[in-house]
């Protein structure tokens, strides 16, 4: 028992943990920065800016699109007319953001996307989005920039109908 007790009281050089103190983030203005982002995410694709969609996304993005009959009628149409993306506007309501850490976050919500269809008529497609958000932090012109520009590494999750 006596050895046990020493042993237990000995410090060991392996056994100590350096502890440093953990960046303090602005919530409030993260989550300002996210909203930002989204809002010009929008914008962009009202616009017609597609080709601006990419500084939305990383190389490696996965995007799983809903499957319902809606969905698949705008599919069809796109590729039969454009044979590539294009939407009308999105308007995304985010129902929970979360900051998990300070170069990691990500956005749960619903949106809508409108598109024109064959017969001239807008149309409404609903869908849940889950993004995994990573902030882009690096130097550009001498200054170093910490932003939220989306980095979606995942979206459409469902469609609610």
């Amino acid at each position: 028992m006596l050895l046990l007790v020493f042993s237990c009281s000995q410090k060991s050089e392996h056994s100590e943990i350096e502890t440093y103190p953990a960046p303090l983030l602005d919530l409030q203005a993260e989550l300002d920065g996210i909203e930002e982002t989204r809002a010009a995410f929008q914008l962009a694709i009202k616009d017609k800016r597609y080709g601006d969609l990419a500084q939305y996304s990383t190389d490696d993005f996965i995007g799983v699109s809903p499957g319902s009959v809606e969905w698949l009628e705008y599919k069809r149409e796109r590729e039969q007319k454009l044979g590539m993306f294009s939407y009308d506007s999105i308007r995304m309501r985010p129902q929970e953001t979360v900051i998990v850490s300070d170069s990691v976050a990500y956005d749960f919500g619903t949106s809508s996307v409108f598109y024109t269809n064959a017969k001239g008529e807008s149309v409404e497609l609903l869908d849940t989005f889950l993004a995994i958000l990573k902030k882009d932090k690096r130097v550009a012109f001498g200054k170093f920039i910490e932003k939220w520009p989306l980095q979606l590494l995942s979206r459409r999750i469902n469609c609610s109908s």
